[in-house]
């Protein structure tokens, strides 16, 4: 079993700078003690200050997709949904560790 990281893309809106820091910081609050999330950081790019990727960490993808699909986790994510940057194609990825150094 290995951990699982999850990369969420999200803008600031321009009429609304701090709306990602906002409720990244809201949500972080809710999740704390959520069983399998070993923490998340909030990520801001060094070319563009409206950019981030939210950056959780997951025990394993087991625990991550229990959570998922859990009554709570669209209501507790609702307010960074609008701000999910579609512009990438994907406004999320799951990844796991190949190889660590």
């Amino acid at each position: 079993m290995s951990t699982v990281h999850v990369l969420l893309y999200v803008t600031d809106p321009d009429d609304a700078p701090g709306s990602v820091e906002a409720a990244y910081h809201d949500i972080s609050r809710a999740l704390d003690g959520t069983p399998g999330l070993v923490g998340n950081r909030l990520l801001r790019s060094v070319g563009d200050p409206r950019s981030f990727a939210v950056h959780s960490e997951w025990t394993d993808l087991e625990a991550f997709q229990v959570w998922e699909s859990g009554n709570d986790h669209r209501s507790t994510t609702a307010s960074l949904r609008p701000l999910q940057d579609a512009t990438r194609g994907a406004t999320f990825g799951i990844y796991e560790v190949a190889a660590s150094y």
